[in-house]
């Protein structure tokens, strides 16, 4: 917590949520996308609850572009993304972080989501990929694609 920002017992209970399926669970009830932020007052990290999504959200609906839409472009934030892809070899699903620190967003902004993000990502193990987006280039297929090792069939059911 080298910010001073703590993290919230619903962001830990959102990520246990989204890294395991739990059984009973309807697949269309799990999420697809753990949106979190600054608080009001700033001293800690939460969900931001109006931007999470989970799979039935998405639908028939082209995902990752769903998934960006609740990514703003001009405030920084963080996410967890169940993503799915298809290499050569296998389908696999993944949890993706994401850390949104856009060119428009206030230095202070930046500066506290940057020096919180490993205290975040302590609480989350196990997370494999990174994701960040600073500037709207980064929001392109081809960026996330190379952060889960390039060469992917599909990314979503859709051919790369």
């Amino acid at each position: 917590m080298a910010s001073g920002v703590a993290i919230s017992d619903e962001v830990v209970d959102h990520y246990n949520s989204i890294r395991v399926r739990q059984a009973g669970t309807e697949a269309g009830q799990r999420l697809k996308l753990v949106v979190m932020c600054l608080s009001k007052d700033q001293k800690s990290i939460v969900v931001d609850e109006a931007n999470c999504l989970k799979v039935k959200d998405v639908g028939n609906t082209d995902v990752l572009k769903k998934v960006l839409s609740k990514i703003p472009t001009d405030e920084c934030r963080y996410g967890l993304y169940d993503c799915w892809y298809a290499n050569k070899e296998s389908v696999k699903e993944d949890l993706v972080f994401i850390l949104s620190a856009p060119e428009s967003a206030s230095l202070k902004s930046k500066m506290v989501y940057a020096s919180s993000k490993a205290a975040l990502k302590a609480k989350m193990p196990g997370l494999k990929f990174e994701w960040q987006i600073n500037e709207p280039a980064d929001r392109e297929a081809s960026c996330l694609v190379e952060k889960l090792g390039g060469n992917l069939k599909s990314l979503e059911g859709n051919p790369v």
